[in-house]
């Protein structure tokens, strides 16, 4: 079914990643309880909902107000406004405590990166803004021109894995110093300076990226969103996760393989190893060639799955 031409027709909002390979990894029964935590485009929930049948039922998550206009036309489709990171207590708020299934695509979608205005490209002029929920919360341009320096160096470094973090908050205190900071063009020319030109959009990615992780706390939210899932799983459920970048992959590596985000296997009395998950992927699976023709944004994908015990 993974054809290009299937890839290429699927919503402009947002080209599901590893389609295909995640629902199959969810091993879905007709009559089971499943959550997406990433509806966006709702590419993954149509095809799980292709495989739900009667008493069956899908729990779509996305705190973007936007997104509801991809609702499918579904009774087993249930759309929960609500960032992932209150994944249990929004079931349960709909009278569910157990689900046989949980997906998470982590990819922001290319309806954000498209829309100019939401700011989460480097690429045009927009609002400095940043946020996934509209309704409030601190933009990009907050944190921009109200963290130190000392701040900002740390986030560039620890969400954007960028060298020489602190030349490049400098650069940034320096234009604020004298102009508030306030569009993503302005944001791009505060750190010309510097900016590599050999990989210079590849360093705008990643400061872009830093920012957008603080600005949602999506490192946070993923860490509840991992250990609510344990929680609400039922024995032989399955997680299925996508991830983009190594902050994300390495969390979710480490809580499938060990329970925990340091990845320390803990052992019993006896010295055997005690873990909540059976790991399917023994190493992540990754977009096909295909695929990457039809979708060059999936490119850093990596599809990790384990099992419940």
């Amino acid at each position: 079914m993974a054809t290009i031409d299937y890839y290429q027709n699927m919503s402009s909002y947002h080209t599901p990643v590893l389609l295909e390979e995640s629902v199959a990894l969810l091993d879905i029964k007709s009559n089971g309880t499943y959550a997406d935590l990433t509806f966006g485009g709702g590419g993954h929930t149509r095809r799980i909902l292709e495989d739900l049948g009667e008493g069956g039922a899908l729990y779509s998550f996305d705190q973007d107000r936007d997104t509801l206009a991809n609702a499918p036309d579904d009774e087993n489709f249930h759309f929960v406004e609500s960032n992932f990171r209150f994944l249990r207590s929004a079931l349960r708020l709909r009278g569910v405590t157990e689900v046989d299934g949980i997906l998470a695509d982590l990819g922001v979608s290319s309806h954000h990166f498209d829309a100019k205005e939401r700011g989460f490209s480097f690429r045009g002029d927009a609002p400095l803004d940043m946020r996934m929920n509209q309704r409030g919360g601190r933009t990009a341009a907050d944190i921009v021109n109200n963290y130190s320096e000392e701040e900002l160096a740390q986030i560039f470094s620890q969400y954007g894995e960028l060298d020489t973090t602190w030349k490049i908050a400098a650069c940034i205190a320096r234009a604020r110093a004298t102009e508030e900071i306030k569009t993503t063009a302005q944001l791009v020319k505060a750190v010309t300076p510097c900016t590599p030109k050999k990989d210079e959009a590849k360093f705008l990615t990643k400061l872009f990226q830093a920012l957008r992780i603080e600005v949602n706390g999506e490192m946070e939210a993923l860490k509840m969103a991992l250990e609510q899932a344990l929680k609400v799983l039922k024995p032989g459920g399955r997680l299925v996760v996508i991830s983009y970048h190594s902050l994300e992959d390495r969390l979710v590596k480490n809580f499938m393989r060990s329970g925990n985000f340091d990845g320390k296997v803990e052992k019993d009395f006896f010295g055997r190893a005690t873990t909540p998950f059976e790991i399917i992927t023994r190493k992540p699976i990754i977009p096909s060639d295909e695929e990457l023709e039809a979708n060059p944004r999936s490119r850093s994908a990596k599809l990790r799955a384990a099992i419940k015990l």
